[in-house]
């Protein structure tokens, strides 16, 4: 999985970050952070920890929207971003780079290899968050909770090239990532082991379809 700083060394990363005059921000576990930090078009790094984007539903029920963990990239070219219904929860202890859109495209050595391999390091990973959402999309346009496991656990087939596959996360956060509530999702699990679908250990499953 790339990384931002992916072969650049510590003086050439503290380098390019001086020049891109980055902001360092550490931030508390269970706050949230202020959006004005995303009102300019800004990218976002975060170097460690764990934030959320939780949408505020207008029923009351929050559901989390994404994940972002250590090496994730978010930008304020995003649509949701400045929107009223979605907050950024700090899940951990976190510590962010804050790096403005303007300057970095304007970096005046520009010529660096170490600006240049940065550069294919933001790509190659906002790539591959673009690969993710979509494929989270091709699960939730599916009408049916047993549809949408189905498709998840398809589409974890196809990656790991086996028919033994191991969920990412528990079940909680399974179930808010295809959109539904943990009590429907154990329910459809159970139907989907008793019809012989699957056989399920922990966060290991095995598929028998």
């Amino acid at each position: 999985m790339t990384k931002p700083f992916d072969n650049i060394n510590v003086k050439n990363k503290n380098k390019l970050l001086n020049l891109l005059r980055a902001d360092i921000m550490n931030l508390e576990k269970d706050n949230n952070i202020s959006k004005t930090i995303m009102d300019k078009n800004t990218i976002c790094i975060i170097m460690s920890g764990c934030i959320q984007i939780i949408r505020n539903n207008y029923n009351g029920i929050d559901t989390i929207v994404e994940t972002l963990n250590e090496n994730d990239i978010l930008t304020s070219s995003m649509s949701y971003i400045k929107s009223n219904e979605y907050e950024f929860h700090i899940k951990e202890n976190s510590q962010i780079i804050i790096i403005d859109e303007n300057i970095l495209l304007n970096y005046p050595e520009n010529s660096k290899g170490y600006y240049n391999q940065f550069i294919k390091n933001l790509f190659i990973i906002l790539n591959d968050k673009m690969r993710e959402k979509n494929e989270r999309i091709q699960i939730l346009v599916k009408k049916s909770i047993r549809d949408k496991l189905l498709e998840y656990f398809y589409l974890l087939r196809s990656k790991s090239g086996s028919s033994n596959i191991y969920l990412p996360f528990n079940y909680t956060v399974l179930a808010d990532f295809i959109g539904i509530n943990r009590s429907a999702l154990m329910r459809e699990i159970k139907n989907l082991k008793n019809e012989g679908f699957i056989e399920t250990k922990g966060n290991k499953i095995k598929l028998l379809y």
